[in-house]
C-alpha cells in the first residue's frame, strides 16, 4: 500500500465523519452536488491559502514578527479563515439552494471540511515508514487531528458562518463578517498556542468542547429562526 494511498485514504476520514454529524444538525437536506462543490472548493482554496501563507511569514519576519509568536498565528489564522470563507462563498452563495441564514453555517463548516481534509492528507503524506509502523502512524495522525485541527476549522468557520448569518439577516454582511473571522481568527489562534505551548494535550481539548458547545447553541439559535421564518 503506497504512501499517497494512505493519506488519502486516512485523511479523508475525519473531515467525512464531522460532515455527516454536522450535516445531521441542519432542518432540510442541502443539494449533494453543492454540499460536494463546496467541499471541494475548500480543498482547492486550501492549496492557494499556503502560498499566502509562506508570503505572510516571509513579510513578518522581513518586519522583525517573530514566528510562531501570537501577532504571527493572529496573521495566519486571519489568512485561513478569510480563504475559508472565499471558498464557501464561491462554491455556494450564489446558488438557489443557499436560501436561509443557516446555510451560511452548513456551507462554511462542509468549505471548512475540505480545508482541513487537504491539510490531513498533506500531514499524512509527510510520514515516514513502512508497512504497519506506517499504518499505525497514520491513524495516530487522524485521531489527533480528529478531535484537533479538523474540528478547529469547523468549529472557527461556523462562528464565521454564524455571523454571516446575522448579516444576511439584518443586512448588514460585510460587519459581521468582519466580526465573525476575527473572532474566529482569535480562537483559531489561542488554540494553536496552546499546541505549541502544551502540545496535543487535555488544554487544547477542553478548549475546543467549550468553542463547541457555544457552536451548537448557535445552530439551535438560527434552527428557531428558520422555524419561525416558515410558521
Amino acid at each position: 500500500m503506497t504512501l499517497l494511498v494512505i493519506a488519502l485514504a486516512f485523511g479523508l476520514l475525519p473531515g467525512f465523519a464531522w460532515l455527516a454529524f454536522y450535516l445531521g444538525e441542519e432542518t432540510h437536506a442541502e443539494p449533494r452536488r453543492l454540499i460536494a462543490f463546496t467541499f471541494l472548493a475548500g480543498m482547492a482554496f486550501a492549496f492557494f491559502t499556503v502560498a499566502i501563507e509562506n508570503s505572510f511569514s516571509g513579510w513578518a519576519a522581513d518586519i522583525g514578527i517573530q514566528e510562531f509568536s501570537f501577532l504571527s498565528l493572529i496573521g495566519l489564522a486571519v489568512i485561513e479563515e478569510t480563504m475559508k470563507f472565499t471558498a464557501a462563498y464561491f462554491g455556494a452563495r450564489k446558488s438557489p439552494a443557499f436560501s436561509e441564514p443557516m446555510d451560511a453555517m452548513i456551507y462554511m463548516i462542509v468549505a471548512a471540511l475540505g480545508f482541513a481534509t487537504l491539510e490531513n492528507i498533506g500531514a499524512i503524506a509527510t510520514l515516514s515508514g513502512q508497512g504497519i509502523p506506517l499504518l499505525a502512524a497514520a491513524a495516530e495522525t487522524v485521531s489527533l487531528r480528529f478531535v484537533g485541527a479538523t474540528l478547529l476549522h469547523t468549529l472557527a468557520s461556523a462562528i464565521v458562518g454564524y455571523q454571516w448569518a446575522l448579516g444576511i439577516v439584518k443586512g448588514k454582511v460585510g460587519e459581521y463578517l468582519v466580526a465573525g473571522i476575527g473572532i474566529a481568527a482569535l480562537l483559531h489562534a489561542s488554540f494553536n498556542l496552546l499546541i505549541l505551548t502544551f502540545g496535543a494535550s487535555g488544554y487544547s481539548v477542553v478548549f475546543l468542547m467549550v468553542v463547541g458547545f457555544f457552536v451548537l447553541a448557535d445552530f439551535e439559535k438560527l434552527k428557531v429562526e428558520h422555524i419561525n421564518l416558515i410558521a
